[in-house]
């Protein structure tokens, strides 16, 4: 196998479609500060930049551990979707495992210099993530095993994301960061929420009581289109008084795009039909967040 090769299974490995988790909230967060200064001289580029960095770095790391955790428990064989590098057997449990644990590296040191330049806080809040994103599958009684996986996606890819981001800048938090916080968590929990409606077959086959296979096949699909709809909303709310001729736009592009998703969703889609609805729900939160943005910035 080629270099070339291993780095794009690698790259595939860290399930791109999911990265507007990461990269979302932050862009909104420094939006909502550029807000506040009137002046993208005045924003701390850099302190944006370790953010991002953190946020991205424990999204790829995430997603190894998940497949080092899923494919050690045997969790993950036979499974349609993304690249599973343990389960299908393309590397060994030990190197993508390392390859999480480089990554949670790279997070945690970008955010120890955030940390330096802004509240020590911060670091009880990193680790707090590391340790929450390593115990999804990993450990022996992994919480998403049982049904917690959306409440610490919504707390730390949604809250810590996007308020942390904004913290980063101005050291304190405001309204408009807290619904842009609840906004990108619901988002995030809707990426989840389809990849476990996708796998809910297999997961009740080997145990794995995530919240789909607690709420069954029914519920989870609603579950999923509620995820989408109160997810746009709050961006509406948040955005509402920067811009109130553009929040109603807003509230009409997002929910047109994640209509898409949820008519397959409603459709019945199951397995590989589900894939692209991941992705599709990826560009519904990149796309809040992209105009969130803009509001922000023009207001």
């Amino acid at each position: 196998m080629t270099f070339r090769q291993q780095l794009n299974l690698w790259i595939a490995g860290a399930r791109p479609r999911t990265l507007p988790a990461a990269i979302a909230p932050v862009l909104v967060g420094t939006a909502i500060r550029f807000q506040d200064l009137h002046s993208a001289r005045k924003i701390n580029w850099v302190n944006a930049l370790l953010a991002l960095t953190v946020s991205l770095c424990l999204q790829i790391a995430v997603n190894y551990a998940n497949d080092y955790s899923d494919g050690i428990k045997g969790t993950d064989e036979n499974r349609v979707g993304p690249l599973r590098l343990v389960g299908s057997g393309t590397f060994s449990a030990s190197a993508v495992k390392r390859a999480a644990l480089l990554a949670f590296g790279l997070g945690a040191a970008a955010g120890l210099l955030l940390s330096l330049r802004t509240s020590l806080w911060l670091i009880l809040v990193g680790a707090l993530a590391i340790l929450a994103a390593w115990f999804y599958t990993g450990g022996e009684r992994p919480y998403g095993y049982r049904g917690f996986g959306e409440v610490s996606v919504f707390i730390f890819f949604g809250l810590v994301a996007t308020m942390g981001s904004y913290f980063a800048q101005a050291e304190r938090i405001n309204s408009a960061s807290l619904f842009m916080g609840i906004s990108m968590g619901l988002l995030s929990c809707a990426l989840l929420a389809v990849n476990n409606l996708r796998d809910l077959p297999k997961d009740a086959l080997v145990g794995k009581k995530t919240l789909a296979v607690r709420l069954g096949d029914s519920a989870a699909r609603k579950f999923f289109q509620g995820l989408l709809i109160f997810g746009v909303t709050a961006a509406v709310i948040a955005t509402y008084p920067a811009r109130p001729t553009l929040a109603p736009i807003l509230a009409a592009i997002g929910l047109t795009v994640a209509l898409q998703a949820i008519q397959k969703v409603r459709a019945g889609a199951q397995g590989a039909d589900l894939i692209p609805v991941l992705g599709e729900t990826g560009r519904v939160q990149l796309l809040v967040g992209l105009l969130s943005t803009i509001i922000f910035v023009i207001s």
